[in-house]
């Protein structure tokens, strides 16, 4: 049998018809890959975003507690979120008293919110605002000086 006439190709037909096609193939799915891990990496900000709220309205809410006065526990709420969110909030943190009074023996609950970076780095102007609330028991033994 005469092989000549497959040529170099070994009998592989259409050789020339794909060069190129995988260039063609990065082309389309660089750009698809690239804004879906931009869209993880968004997404992931969101998380941590909610995991550092929880944690700023935990210690808002305990450094509030262990206050001797009303005003002050607010002062230092707020103080101790602003701490915890200053590399996570893109706007001003909003801290609230959401019990009632400040008396010994009950609850003082504080709610954070701000807004947080996430869907902004992909130029997605939505609003992100996010909200966490802790209780934390007011200290019988709290300051009194």
């Amino acid at each position: 049998m005469d092989l000549s006439v497959f040529g170099d190709r070994g009998g592989r037909r259409g050789g020339l018809d794909d060069r190129g096609l995988s260039t063609v193939e990065v082309v389309i799915l660089a750009p698809v890959m690239i804004l879906f891990i931009l869209v993880l990496v968004a997404f992931g900000q969101l998380v941590d975003g909610r995991g550092a709220l929880d944690g700023a309205a935990r210690d808002a809410a305990r450094a509030g507690s262990i206050q001797k006065d009303h005003a002050t526990a607010m002062a230092e709420a707020r103080k101790a979120a602003r701490a915890n969110l200053a590399d996570v909030c893109s706007g001003p943190v909003t801290v609230v008293q959401t019990s009632q009074g400040f008396e010994p023996d009950t609850l003082f609950t504080v709610e954070v919110s701000c807004e947080v970076r996430g869907l902004a780095m992909l130029g997605l102007d939505v609003p992100t605002t996010l909200s966490a609330s802790f209780s934390s028991p007011l200290d019988p033994y709290r300051r009194t000086a």
